[in-house]
């Protein structure tokens, strides 16, 4: 199968809580430069897919990010820019693209890629999607299985089974929850098992037929809104909210019909702060700090950490070590790197109180 009909999906969605107070519902973390690079998370998504599909890139958001998606990639028609009018979870967002590419083009492949990712070696990871493409010619869901570098215990993990024709792609064997560090370990040390990013490929009519095995209802409904799209507002608040994996790859699996393509390239999903610490350099002269923004704000002395400069004012920092400081201009978040995970109780609890204009 060539690679002229194949399609990227891009699912623009979350708040990015771990990332608070920068990321937020408003302005998520896709919309931002995490990496330092001048290019947001969305645009950096698209510029390392596009020498696979050029403009065959249909991007996936809510309607309060329709205008700020539509700015950031100005090469995007506006009919390859799907608004949902509420979240229904990953299933409904990536089987509604398929169920319109579906309608365009039969014989369409689409490959799901979420906005807010970070990858490493770009020519290897394209080298990876093209064999995905390939290898879902015969009718297999296929994801790219990334080689973990830790047992990380914030991902899910994939069993890979045995060598699927000339290869490089491999039976899945199962699909495992996030485990704890004693089985992340074990895991590790038999060389079968790869972190689960969420890539997946797939030709848009096995997705939907697929789908509609386990979750009829969810299928017909994605199937009505790319057909009929004035009835979006009438059938989109039914549809069941449902992940990806659950509706689709991992019953899949159970039936021999998912395939996993190893990658190497080295990927983040940017979750946390320590996360995005461990992207980002050393600034100039500021050993063991890492800043996204402007350094000349920073003044530093005997400290380490991470800091987001996000306002006009200094942020000086006197004998501390792995600290996080975000800086913004109506909050300031300070906090040890380990607990990088537990920002989300501070956003629940913003919520609890009514404050959305922090959130």
């Amino acid at each position: 199968m060539s690679n002229e009909h194949f399609w990227a999906v891009i699912p623009a969605g979350g708040a990015g809580t771990r990332l608070w107070p920068l990321s937020r519902a408003g302005s998520p973390k896709f919309l931002h430069d995490l990496t330092g690079t001048g290019r947001s998370l969305l645009q950096a998504t698209w510029d390392r897919l596009e020498p696979l599909t050029g403009a065959q890139v249909l991007v996936v958001t809510g309607v309060a990010h329709i205008d700020a998606v539509a700015r950031q990639l100005p090469g995007l028609p506006a009919d390859q820019l799907l608004a949902e009018p509420s979240p229904r979870d990953s299933m409904a967002a990536i089987g509604w693209a398929a169920a319109v590419l579906e309608a365009r083009d039969p014989e369409a492949v689409l490959g799901s890629f979420a906005a807010d990712h970070v990858i490493g070696d770009e020519e290897q990871f394209r080298e990876c999607v093209s064999s995905a493409v390939e290898a879902a010619a015969d009718g297999h869901v296929v994801t790219i299985g990334i080689e973990p570098t830790h047992a990380a215990t914030g991902f899910g993990y994939i069993e890979m089974g045995e060598t699927l024709g000339a290869g490089p792609a491999r039976a899945v064997a199962q699909f495992v929850e996030k485990p704890d560090r004693e089985r992340a370990e074990a895991y590790l040390a038999t060389g079968r098992f790869r972190w689960n990013a969420g890539m997946f490929v797939v030709r848009a009519t096995v997705l939907l037929d697929l789908l509609a095995q386990w979750h009829p209802e969810l299928a017909a409904g994605l199937r009505t809104v790319a057909s009929e799209p004035s009835r979006l507002a009438e059938v989109w608040p039914g549809l069941e909210k449902i992940a990806i994996d659950h509706a689709v790859a991992e019953p899949a699996a159970a039936q021999g019909r998912v395939a996993v393509v190893p990658g190497g390239f080295g990927w983040d999903d940017v979750g946390d702060f320590a996360s995005l610490g461990s992207l980002l350099s050393d600034a100039d002269g500021l050993p063991g700090v890492r800043v996204l923004g402007d350094a000349d704000r920073l003044r530093v002395l005997d400290s380490t950490g991470v800091v987001v400069p996000g306002t006009d004012r200094v942020v000086a920092l006197v004998g501390i070590d792995d600290v996080v400081v975000v800086d913004t201009p109506d909050a300031l978040l300070v906090m040890s790197r380990e607990r990088a995970q537990d920002v989300k109780g501070i956003v629940d609890s913003l919520k609890a109180q009514g404050r959305t204009d922090l959130t």
